[in-house]
């Protein structure tokens, strides 16, 4: 099975988005983060399930 990560984070963010929305601001800033560190290191990462 062969599931990309980015796709699976944005689902569990809006998740949780709905459920606590006081946490958008810390959810987005992980997911950036995350974005930014897949951007940089994309070659050398395999975030596939």
């Amino acid at each position: 099975m062969n599931i990309a990560l980015t796709p699976l984070l944005a689902l569990l963010a809006g998740i949780l988005i709905l459920i606590m929305p006081r946490l958008l601001a810390y959810i987005v800033a992980i997911y950036l983060i995350i974005i930014g560190l897949v951007g940089l290191f994309g070659g050398a990462m395999n975030l596939t399930i």
